[in-house]
C-alpha cells in the first residue's frame, strides 16, 4: 500500500465524521447526528461527491456514505470537516453488512452512484442492483422507500430494468439521457468516476424504483436468463 494510502488510513481513525465497523450503531443513527432528520445513505461513495452534495444541498437531511476502502472515504469526510458540514457521515463496510449497521426502516433512501458493473455475468452477483443486495436493502428502508441508481453504463442499466421487471418492481423513474430528460438539480452532481466517463457512453443512465415487502428469490431464473445473452447486449 502507498504511503499516501497509509497516512489516509490513519487520519480517518481521528476523524468524528467517519465510523469503521462500529458496533451496536442500529438505530442509534439519529444520537450520532443529535437529530430526528432522515437518513439516506449513498453506497460505494467513493471520495463521497454525492454526499457531501447532498449534505450541502439539504440541511435538514442526514446523509451517510458508505464504502469499504477508507483511502476514498478521506477525501469526503475531510471536506465535511473543512467546511463544517455536520449532517453528512462516512461508514467504512462492506456493503452487504448494512442489516448490521441500520435498524429496519430506518434509512429514507438510497443512492447507488456510478458503482462498478462488473461486466462479466459471472460475477452478477456483484452488482449493487442485484435481487442479493437489493433484499439488504429491503431490510433497512422504510416503506416506499426511493432507490436511486445512476450509472453512466448501460450494462449495468439494462440490468436492472430486467431485474425490475422480473421481480415486479415499481419503477418511478427512468432515463436513458438523464442530463437531456430531466432538470433534476441533485443528478447534477458528479462524481470523480463521472468525469472520468469510463464506459464511454457520453450519456449518464438513471432509475428510480422503490422495494416491495418482499423481494422475490427469482435468482436462478435471472441467472439463467445471464447465461443466455452473455454474448448480446440486451441484458448484460
Amino acid at each position: 500500500m502507498g504511503q499516501k494510502k497509509l497516512i489516509r488510513f490513519a487520519a480517518i481513525k481521528n476523524f468524528a465524521n467517519v465510523l469503521e465497523y462500529p458496533e451496536n450503531m442500529q438505530g442509534k443513527w439519529s444520537e450520532h447526528f443529535k437529530n430526528n432528520n432522515p437518513l439516506v445513505l449513498e453506497l460505494a461513495c467513493g471520495r463521497g461527491e454525492y454526499t457531501v452534495g447532498m449534505a450541502r444541498r439539504f440541511s435538514s437531511t442526514n446523509f451517510v456514505g458508505v464504502d469499504i476502502k477508507g483511502n476514498r472515504i478521506h477525501a469526503g469526510a475531510k471536506k465535511c470537516l473543512v467546511e463544517n458540514i455536520t449532517n453528512a457521515a462516512f461508514l467504512r463496510t462492506q456493503i452487504i453488512m448494512l442489516p448490521n449497521y441500520f435498524a429496519n426502516a430506518e434509512v429514507a433512501e438510497i443512492w447507488i452512484t456510478f458503482p462498478d458493473p462488473h461486466l462479466r455475468t459471472s460475477r452478477a452477483k456483484k452488482r449493487l442492483t442485484h435481487p442479493v443486495f437489493l433484499r439488504s436493502y429491503q431490510k433497512i428502508l422504510r416503506p416506499g422507500g426511493f432507490v436511486h441508481l445512476k450509472t453512466d453504463s448501460p450494462d449495468l442499466y439494462a440490468f436492472t430494468k430486467k431485474v425490475i421487471e422480473m421481480y415486479g418492481i415499481d419503477c418511478i423513474e427512468d432515463y436513458d439521457n438523464a442530463y437531456a430528460q430531466t432538470d433534476n438539480e441533485v443528478l447534477k452532481i458528479k462524481t470523480h468516476y463521472e468525469a472520468l466517463d469510463i464506459a464511454g457512453s457520453n450519456r449518464i443512465f438513471y432509475l428510480k424504483f422503490t422495494l416491495p415487502a418482499q423481494v422475490p428469490d427469482k435468482d436462478k431464473a435471472l441467472q439463467e436468463l445471464l447465461k443466455q445473452t452473455e454474448n448480446t447486449t440486451a441484458i448484460v
